[in-house]
Formats: structure tokens, sequence, C-alpha cells
């Protein structure tokens, strides 16, 4: 498995309430770029949606532990199996957040996907810390 990790963030919110938006999927579309989701479907601890120039993709939740951890991976048809997880921390007044992807890559997707998912990774822990709970 090959390991990408987001910087940790500084979410304005307490760690219940970015809790209680990253653990249902009912929530979680507006985090995503608009500009580049379409035919976004939720069914609570499932999604699935088209990425522009990637294709369908699904995912749903496979662990979660309040306040702390909400861990994700495939649903479905995907190039390659992946586990993407996001921790929480509570601070005084606000929370951290980390964005941890391990993705299941051969050697030839990993030169072509290294930079886009790192890039991705970083881009959701953003989305999450900027989000308006």
């Amino acid at each position: 498995m090959t390991r990408f990790e987001s910087d940790i963030k500084t979410v304005p919110h307490s760690a219940s309430k970015v809790y209680e938006v990253l653990s249902n999927f009912d929530n979680f579309e507006s985090l995503l770029p608009s500009d580049k989701i379409q035919n976004w479907e939720s069914f609570g601890d499932r999604c699935r949606f088209e990425v522009t120039g990637i294709g369908q993709i699904g995912l749903k939740i496979v662990d979660k532990e309040p306040e702390k951890t909400i861990k994700y991976t495939a649903d479905g048809t995907v190039p390659f199996n992946f586990f993407l997880w996001v921790q929480l921390k509570h601070a005084e007044a606000s929370s951290k957040v980390k964005v941890t992807l391990d993705a299941d890559l051969n050697p030839m997707i990993k030169m072509v996907a290294k930079g886009p998912l790192e890039k991705f990774v970083g881009l959701l822990a953003d989305a999450i810390a900027s989000h308006s709970y």
C-alpha cells in the first residue's frame, strides 16, 4: 500500500460537528468540487458519483468512531483498492483534522496517480477545514 497524508488542518468547529457531517454521505456532497463531480447519489453510509475525466466512483463507510475517525473504502468497481480515513481531534474551541489515503497501486498506476492522489488528499483536508458547518 502507498500512503498519502494531508497536513494537519485546524477546523473552527467542534470535532462532534465535523464528525456529524463526515459520517453521513447525505452531508458530504458540499465538500466536493461541484465543477468536477456529477450525478451524485447518497445512501447514508454509501455514495456514488462521477468525476470528470475519471469516471464513476463509489464510496462506503467501513468504520467510524464518534468524534475521532471515519474510514471509507471503494464501493463497486475501481481501478485500485484503497482506504481513506479522516482523523479528528478536539482542540479548544476548534478541532484538528488529518486525511490519510492508503492505496494499493501497481508500479505503473503509481507513476501516473501519485501526484493527483497527493493533491486530492490535500484538497479534501482543505475542504473539510474551510467548510461552513
